[in-house]
């Protein structure tokens, strides 16, 4: 009979005990978390579109037909508006319910607050900050339309295209 079998041998540790299992992430948090992400990426690549044609349609009229800054600004915001309706509503929102009034109701009438909100900072760059060069009024431009989506995702997201909860 050996008696060191059960003791720890001189100059060696003790086995560890057994460390618990990391907790698992709930399969939930995962599912929401890549179900946002794509959303992003979808409010992403429609916003994108209609981010080129608001600067097509700005620089046209702006510095090809000489139009007035803030009208140059505030059409362009509106033709993009339109295109990105329906980006949004046959792209990255076609998942959701389709309430056609109250959905276009909705979104034109955030859409309108956006191109306020765009129009007064594109104001605030142009006018204030003297950001009146064609690189300037870009610039001034492109700053107003990234303040302006992030309102404009939110209220999207929340309102306009909202998630239809399913019964199970």
């Amino acid at each position: 009979m050996n008696l060191s079998e059960g003791r720890a041998r001189v100059g060696q540790q003790a086995p560890a005990p057994p460390q618990p299992a990391p907790a698992a992430t709930p399969p939930g948090a995962i599912e929401r978390t890549r179900r946002i992400v794509l959303e992003l990426v979808k409010f992403g690549a429609v916003g994108g579109s209609g981010i080129a044609v608001n600067f097509l349609v700005f620089n046209l009229l702006l510095h090809g037909l000489a139009w007035a800054p803030m009208a140059a600004t505030v059409i362009a915001s509106c033709v993009a508006m339109a295109s990105n309706y329906l980006g949004f509503r046959f792209f990255a929102y076609r998942d959701r319910a389709s309430r056609t009034r109250r959905q276009i109701t909705l979104f034109f009438a955030f859409s309108g607050i956006g191109v306020i909100m765009e129009s007064a900072l594109f104001y605030v760059g142009y006018h204030g900050l003297g950001m009146d060069t064609p690189l300037g009024s870009n610039l001034a431009k492109a700053l107003s339309i990234v303040l302006a989506s992030a309102f404009r995702f939110l209220v999207y997201r929340t309102w306009v295209f909202e998630q239809v909860k399913h019964s199970r």
